[in-house]
């Protein structure tokens, strides 16, 4: 009897696991998903331990350092209110070190700012001598298939590109097939995966290439779900853009090519850079995904300092608001800390 039970309940689960694909099929990508969600057994099989359900908690938009008076936390935790979706920030300045976060520690989806620790892999391969920044590589180019059809979607050669076209591609326009020519040039998400972990990074990880993120986008609801297949957590994330714009892990010829690209970025101008004073500069990637948008990056002051960013965003009624709810956080982590710095500096003058 406990077999045929247990055989029941593997049966059940299955088909519920199965229905999911054709019931996401009918939502369009900046749709709530409302129906999609509230049981695992949605999810296939393989992945479900790598999902779960999230709901906003009374300390879910607390700071998740100490507070330096309280000023720019306090800001932050009301900015990234997550009543209305996850929202997840971290700030790191790089001269004082001093960082904030809200949710820093939770994993958002990385959609296409992923892209920067795919470029860095190859700029270390390039670094140890395996490739060059002339090597030719065909573009990915993604080729219909129906969601969830297969492991991984599939892709057809296209236009050989060098390296460094494909990089620029992927940065400053979010190319899709050039970025999945990098990935396959590197060894797959795998190869990203080691990479990061010899740099010591935690709380990144890579699951699929970009063809597929995109083709089974929407299995999830971002805004209530923790997925984490191919996320990152705020912090994680600054840690990974301030070793890569203070020279850590590359050479500075590598250095220049990531951070010169990720300043000609023209993607998501009205997000981190919406708000911000026009002699600030910024080096950022964005990212875009059903229910989630995102902007990572370098913030640049007038008086010299780096300020390192990474902003998810889910929920909040639509893309619009997505992406001033980015704006408007950037711009508080950006007076936080030139009212902090001019503060030091007046306490220090005394």
């Amino acid at each position: 009897m406990t077999g045929l039970l247990t055989r029941l309940i593997g049966s059940l689960a299955l088909a519920g696991a199965l229905a999911a694909p054709a019931a996401a099929r009918a939502d369009s990508l900046d749709t709530a998903f409302d129906r999609t969600f509230g049981t695992e057994l949605r999810a296939p099989p393989e992945v479900v331990s790598t999902v779960r359900p999230w709901a906003p908690t009374p300390s879910a938009s607390a700071p998740s350092v100490d507070v330096y008076g309280g000023g720019l936390e306090a800001q932050l935790a009301t900015y990234a209110d997550a009543g209305q979706g996850r929202i997840g920030v971290a700030a790191l300045d790089l001269a004082s070190g001093r960082m904030v976060s809200v949710l820093g520690d939770q994993p958002f989806p990385m959609a296409s700012t992923s892209k920067i620790a795919i470029v860095a892999t190859y700029l270390d391969g390039v670094d140890r001598g395996r490739w060059k920044l002339s090597d030719q590589f065909p573009l990915m180019v993604p080729v219909r298939s129906a969601r969830f059809s297969s492991a991984v979607a599939p892709v057809r050669p296209g236009q050989q590109m060098s390296a460094q076209s494909l990089i620029e591609l992927a940065i400053t326009r979010s190319d899709n097939a050039a970025t999945d020519a990098l990935l396959a040039a590197v060894g797959g998400p795998a190869a990203v995966n080691r990479w990061m972990r010899s740099a010591g990074l935690k709380g990144l990880r890579l699951d699929r290439d970009i063809a597929t993120l995109v083709r089974d986008d929407g299995e999830h609801d971002p805004a209530r779900t923790v997925d984490l297949r191919d996320s990152a957590t705020p912090v994680a994330m600054v840690q990974l853009l301030s070793g890569l714009y203070q020279g850590r892990w590359l050479s500075a010829q590598s250095r220049a090519v990531l951070i010169g690209a990720m300043e000609r970025c023209v993607t998501g101008k009205n997000r981190m850079r919406a708000l911000l004073p026009t002699d600030a500069r910024v080096a950022h990637k964005t990212g875009t995904l059903n229910n989630t948008a995102s902007d990572v990056g370098i913030i640049n002051t007038p008086d010299g300092r780096a300020i390192a960013v990474a902003i998810y965003v889910t929920g909040q009624g639509g893309k619009a608001n997505r992406a001033a709810r980015i704006a408007s956080i950037a711009r508080v982590v950006y007076d936080g800390y030139l009212t902090e710095s001019s503060s030091l500096r007046r306490t220090a003058s005394r």
